[in-house]
């Protein structure tokens, strides 16, 4: 907290913290199966959202859900990668992430479950939480021509999805 400087700021991310600690929890467990480096994760994720409190406009709302799943998912994730000891280009069609349940109902939200976990989470950064190249970058650890390669890899994996399904674009 002592990192924040405004008062709405350190009660926002209050509220962050008290809303959404269990679910980050979860979410690293998922990926690492281990509980102390779910809680290192966690830590990390916290220290990236106290870092980009103001993109945070309500607590509440589905983008800012998908934000801190998405950015517990990347430190739970580097954890995971830096205990395997493996490159981390080696690991990046392989990934798994987080299942989504999907709506029966709605072919683009099925289509991007299915997605590897980097497509989906660059693309739910860019077009659903309405971050920058550069932003991203940040967030992911990687840099804006490897955030414009995932998003458009994304966008080329989810026509060709789409498209096996069925579904006209």
């Amino acid at each position: 907290m002592a990192m924040i400087d405004s008062p709405d700021d350190q009660e926002k991310f209050e509220r962050v913290y008290l809303q959404y600690r269990y679910l980050m929890l979860h979410v690293a467990k998922q990926i690492l199966q281990n509980h102390q480096d779910a809680e290192d994760a966690v830590h990390q994720a916290f220290v990236s959202i106290i870092k980009n409190i103001d993109k945070i406009s309500s607590v509440e709302s589905p983008e800012t859900r998908s934000y801190i799943v998405i950015i517990t998912e990347r430190k739970a994730i580097d954890i995971w990668r830096r205990n395997q000891r493996h490159p981390a280009s080696a690991l990046d069609d392989e990934m798994v992430g987080l299942y989504i349940p999907t709506p029966e109902d709605h072919p683009l939200a099925a289509a991007m479950a299915k997605l590897p976990a980097h497509y989906r989470q660059a693309l739910l950064l860019r077009y659903d939480s309405g971050f920058s190249t550069r932003e991203i970058a940040s967030l992911l650890g990687i840099s804006e021509s490897g955030v414009r390669k995932l998003l458009a890899r994304g966008k080329k994996a989810l026509q060709t999805q789409l498209e096996s399904e069925g579904v006209v674009i």
